[in-house]
């Protein structure tokens, strides 16, 4: 287990979140705070960076241009992160990586609130994508 990973999952506990799951051999932890729109986010120490990941809504069909178009409008919003497509496109998620070798409490906070606030300001029109 590395120092980064170590720390991480320090940060994540003095920023009040529980560890709901913990793959020790993958640098892997998942949490939840259904407060904050957190929902199985996963938190994943590759070698010098920390990725931060979260499902936020399989599509059912292939969306529209404008869909991807004002997806790109949202992330300008951002201050951090941004809602992006996995590989087929059918899967919206929000990423973040940082810099894990000077990683600190402030990084890992902002970006865990920017993903509530970018939930709060923008679910609702998140979730019409769907129709």
């Amino acid at each position: 287990m590395s120092d980064g990973f170590t720390r991480v999952k320090e940060f994540v506990l003095e920023l009040g979140f529980q560890i709901d799951k913990e793959i020790a051999e993958e640098e892997i932890i998942i949490i939840n705070d259904d407060e904050r729109g957190i929902s199985n986010l996963v938190i994943d120490c590759e070698d010098s960076v920390l990725v931060i990941e979260q499902l936020i809504l399989k599509f059912e069909t292939k969306p529209a241009a404008t869909v991807f178009e004002r997806l790109l409008q949202i992330n300008r919003e951002l201050v951090f992160g941004a809602f992006v497509l996995n590989e087929t496109s059918d899967t919206l998620l929000y990423r973040n990586t940082l810099a894990l070798d000077n990683i600190d409490l402030n990084e890992l906070e902002s970006t865990l609130n920017a993903l509530s606030l970018g939930l709060a300001e923008n679910g609702q029109e998140l979730l019409e994508f769907l129709k």
